[in-house]
């Protein structure tokens, strides 16, 4: 990247002046009591952001585009190909919603700073929920539907939530899933009992209402609307779940004052979305990128955004996501590489997409798994649009690399998320901390401070937080992932560093699936590891040593059952290999990384001993998909 461009000179600004940056980025925001304290510093690694200002973020996602008379604007379109409804919600209806289930909290016990478990389908009451939930300055956790009872469970013992807010069932193509019984199963598996259950009945199941269950429609009928409490910037907006690999979920904590100043900046300077622009990003609610991309960011700047209930793509209609483009002229899709190649496996040729007006799209972008080469040449030729990567995770919130198309749009690159973003001081390292020339192949890291909106802590731990992501190379945020920067500025993003697998997008800790295989009582010990997918870009495969003397008929079967229960079918993990033995360090670690290597056709250094070596050869056709 030349020097002198204009994102050089934002971002060099943004690092050397922070105070004075983001004193400038937080003017896109209503505040109640404006900040002067702009990065609070004096507890390090613990930073904090607008540490003395005040607002609220349901204020500037709803209530001040209706004060500034953009009340008849679309807020949210809600396109569910599952019931074949679409719905509109005005600004203004938005906001009546959104007061009245604020109201309905309060009848429930809902104090500020209380926390509410949110375990909804895709459908606009989740919005409203959430959005709900900052109004009075409780803590929402949203739980993706997909999780089984044992993982709500973890969630609700270390949330402590006062009510949980749910729906009767969730729809998929081919079937109905019934959401009560999940819910009720994991509030007897768990410690804390939550004081209410708030629940949504839809006509596709009915739900037998219990006694501490308040049903969604009777409640908004007789709630009186609430205004938004002022809480300050630091006080915790939501906690999100990210799986860890000791069995305890880790709460990714968002405050609230750096969240919305970071989704305002983002949304316009990343993704060149305004005010008056339609957007839709294909994620769900449950995930990071619904929290960031769905809900908080489109509504904070003023945008209508689309909500999708449905997978967007395979049967019976993978050209969904070219008609929702056309119907509601959609200006930017945001969606992982798996929706992407799945379109261009059931239809190469690109013949779908031909049969809708698609001539409103101006880009499309993609994260949450690298982007190949196929899949963005793919793109660029059909949709003739530029296809954008960028890089980011549910600590950070919002984007670490991107190509800044609101800002400085450039030159793109195949395997590249491009540059780090203002606000980001990106690095490569080896293992002993110390930068590596570019070019060269190290850990990614992100120079302390992070800016706004990253995680300031984990909920209630701020040692696992260290612990977690700032002690292995102090002075720094450990991303996890391994890369290098070429000559000209741009980040490649190779893969993790750690025991994480990618599917989809939805990162899973192959220690957690590890802890569910081993369960099964004739196994004996075994290995998880992700695997190349054309779909889905990583898959989990289970290698398993039985106990002696047993029979391993059907146990396959029995295991992918296992962990669908156990964790859900998020999870994905189909394939499981009966193996006599796994490769072992001396020190009897499972060689997972040697694995790894050769499922992925790569070349690494042997391990120590020749029997591990006469394991790793006899498991090679199994890894290398053979056999």
């Amino acid at each position: 990247m030349e020097e002198g461009t204009t994102y050089q000179a934002v971002h060099a600004r943004s690092l050397a002046e922070p105070n004075a940056f983001w004193t400038d980025a937080a003017a896109a925001i209503d505040w109640v009591t404006p900040p002067t304290v702009i990065l609070d510093a004096d507890n390090p690694p613990l930073y904090r952001w607008f540490a003395d200002g005040e607002l609220n973020t349901c204020a500037n996602a709803v209530d001040r585009h209706v004060a500034a008379g953009r009340g008849d604007q679309v807020a949210l379109i809600h396109d569910s190909a599952v019931t074949g409804v679409v719905t509109r919600l005005t600004y203004a209806e938005l906001l009546d919603q959104v007061a009245r289930f604020a109201g309905v909290l309060r009848d429930a016990g809902v104090q500020q700073g209380d926390r509410v478990i949110v375990y909804m389908p895709m459908v606009p009451e989740a919005v409203v929920a959430m959005l709900a939930c900052a109004r009075i300055g409780a803590v929402h956790s949203v739980v993706f539907g997909g999780f089984a009872p044992a993982e709500l469970a973890a969630r609700i013992d270390d949330a402590e939530p006062t009510v949980i807010v749910t729906a009767s069932c969730g729809v998929e193509a081919t079937r109905v899933i019934e959401y009560k019984p999940l819910i009720d199963e994991a509030v007897r598996l768990a410690r804390h009992q939550p004081r209410t259950t708030i629940l949504l009945q839809r006509p596709q199941a009915h739900a037998q209402m219990g006694e501490r269950d308040v049903d969604w429609i009777d409640a908004m009928a007789a709630a009186v609307a609430v205004d938004p409490v002022t809480v300050r910037a630091t006080d915790p907006l939501y906690i999100l779940y990210t799986s860890g690999t000791t069995g305890k979920p880790k709460g990714i904590v968002r405050d609230n004052g750096g969240h919305a100043v970071a989704m305002a900046w983002s949304l316009g300077n990343v993704y060149g979305i305004g005010p008056n622009d339609v957007w839709w990003s294909a994620s769900d609610v449950g995930w990071v990128v619904g929290h960031s991309y769905i809900v908080y960011a489109p509504l904070i700047v003023g945008a209508t955004t689309v909500m999708y209930e449905g997978k967007p793509v395979g049967t019976p209609d993978a050209g969904a996501f070219w008609r929702v483009i056309a119907d509601h002229g959609v200006n930017a899709l945001f969606t992982a590489p798996t929706a992407i190649r799945a379109i261009k496996k059931e239809d190469p040729n690109g013949e779908l997409l031909a049969m809708y007006d698609t001539s409103s799209l101006r880009t499309l972008f993609q994260a949450g798994e690298r982007l190949d080469p196929d899949t963005f040449g793919w793109a660029t030729e059909r949709l003739g649009v530029p296809v954008i990567d960028n890089w980011w995770q549910t600590e950070t919130g919002w984007p670490i690399t991107a190509n800044l198309r609101g800002l400085d749009p450039m030159p793109l690159k195949s395997g590249s998320s491009s540059v780090p973003v203002p606000g980001y001081d990106v690095r490569v390292v080896n293992e002993s901390g110390e930068e590596v020339p570019r070019g060269t192949e190290g850990n990614i890291v992100i120079r302390l401070p992070l800016p706004p909106g990253t995680l300031p802590t984990l909920w209630g731990d701020d040692q696992r937080y260290i612990d977690s992501y700032l002690s292995v190379f102090p002075g720094n945020y450990a991303t996890g992932d391994g890369g290098y920067v070429d000559d000209d500025g741009y980040v490649y993003v190779m893969g993790r560093t750690d025991d994480v697998i990618n599917v989809a997008g939805h990162r899973l800790s192959t220690g957690s699936l590890e802890a569910v295989v081993a369960s099964h009582p004739r196994v004996a010990e075994c290995a998880v590891i992700g695997v190349r997918d054309d779909l889905k870009g990583q898959i989990p495969r289970a290698f398993v040593v039985l106990k002696a003397g047993v029979d391993g008929e059907g146990i396959e079967d029995e295991i992918v059952a296992l962990v669908r229960e156990r964790i859900g079918p998020v999870a994905a993990l189909r394939q499981v290999s009966v193996v006599p033995a796994l490769p072992k360090t001396r020190s009897g670690k499972i060689l997972r990384r040697s694995m790894r290597a050769i499922a992925d056709g790569r070349d690494e250094a042997p391990p120590s001993t020749i029997e591990d070596i006469r394991v790793l050869e006899a498991l090679g056709p199994l890894l290398r998909g053979e056999a």
